[in-house]
């Protein structure tokens, strides 16, 4: 008889499972502060207000198309028509009626003659204008905003600003109507009160309108006078 074989042996350890090791990393050591980097960026505020303070807004020039379109139609006229009549003289023909007689009356007419003053006159005025158009920048009737930066330029119209303000003043609590002129340096407000003391609408209606003006972002911004009148009807 032959012995029976031995049973195979098991393993010794059950097959174990993997562990899951969590990966933790090192902590490092926090950087040593060093000098700021001059060409990083500036968050917006700080940005912001660096540009805020560092120009300032001016009024926009006017192109003057109209007047320098008037100067330049009048000089062109004129001197074609002498440009012409100078030809037609050099090709033999006789010079024209209209040059001869402004000739005549050039050298016959004295310097205190009524027509040649008038005429000093309004040739000089016509001066004086456009000199004060060259040397202001016109556009009277838009307001400079505050830009953020000092190659943007941006302007709100007086009649815009007007309306905004106006918005604003219907929305105080017993004002019925109000009216609201803007100028360059001041804005006058008027407003009917229907209910409430007049003077607390007053001073309730000048708050509202310094936010609302404060909110335009004005480069300069204007002087606000509140009147008020009380309406029984």
């Amino acid at each position: 008889m032959t012995p029976d074989p031995d049973p195979p042996a098991r393993p010794s350890t059950p097959s174990a499972r993997r562990a899951t090791v969590p990966m933790t990393k090192e902590p490092q050591e926090p950087a040593e502060p060093g000098p700021p980097d001059p060409e990083a960026p500036l968050p917006p505020d700080s940005a912001a207000g660096k540009h805020d303070t560092g120009h300032r807004t001016h009024r926009p020039w006017s192109a003057r198309r109209t007047p320098a379109a008037l100067v330049a139609s009048v000089i062109l006229v004129a001197a074609a028509a002498a440009l012409f009549d100078v030809v037609a003289v050099r090709a033999g023909r006789p010079a024209a009626a209209w040059r001869r007689h402004l000739a005549d009356e050039l050298a016959t007419r004295s310097l205190d003659d009524v027509w040649v003053l008038t005429g000093a006159a309004v040739a000089a005025a016509l001066g004086i204008w456009l000199i004060v158009l060259a040397l202001t920048p016109g556009l009277r009737h838009r307001l400079p905003l505050r830009s953020p930066a000092p190659g943007l330029r941006a302007s709100l119209d007086r009649d815009g600003a007007a309306d905004l303000l106006r918005d604003a003043a219907m929305r105080v609590p017993g004002v019925s109507t109000a009216r609201v002129r803007v100028r360059r340096h001041r804005v006058k407000a008027r407003a009917d009160v229907r209910y409430r003391d007049p003077q607390q609408v007053k001073d309730d209606l000048t708050t509202v309108l310094d936010e609302e003006r404060d909110q335009l972002a004005l480069a300069r911004p204007p002087h606000i006078v509140v009147r008020v009148r009380q309406r029984t009807d």
